[in-house]
């Protein structure tokens, strides 16, 4: 539904911290399905851990509130371009279940929970091959620049 070329115009995020390949499924105001592809060649790899690499948690925090920031986008209609940003504000109940290697695609969802005043609640889960690799409550603000 969304390749790489679109979701950079909803993302400021640009190598190597854009960690969103693809957005499959989307439903504004409601729910979005993406996924990154992990390769080895990630240059976190350099350092988290070379000779066992996984990928690290706080990336996949990072992954599935950079999807959540694509829904807010797309349902408010606005993009970076037009001067606004979506922060990360907080998150709740982070759980990780299985670990993320070269090889994985990380499927990453996020369901609307809440919006006001400008700052939104996202249910998130990221799981590969079916089974749960984290899960959390994701709080972004909408801010103008």
């Amino acid at each position: 539904m969304m390749d790489v070329r679109e979701i950079r115009q909803y993302l400021p995020h640009r190598y190597p911290f854009l960690l969103v390949d693809r957005v499959v499924e989307l439903e504004e105001g409601k729910y979005i399905k993406g996924y990154k592809n992990i390769s080895v060649n990630e240059e976190v790899f350099n350092g988290h851990f070379p000779e066992a690499p996984i990928f690290p948690g706080v990336m996949i925090v990072e992954a599935m509130a950079q999807v959540s920031g694509i829904l807010g986008f797309k349902t408010l209609g606005k993009k970076p371009e037009d001067g606004f940003l979506y922060l990360f504000a907080g998150i709740d109940d982070v759980r990780f279940k299985r670990q993320v290697v070269p090889g994985d695609r990380l499927e990453l969802e996020s369901e609307v929970l809440s919006e006001r005043r400008s700052i939104w609640k996202f249910s998130c889960k990221a799981s590969v091959d079916g089974e749960l690799a984290a899960s959390a409550n994701v709080l972004c603000a909408v801010k103008q620049v």
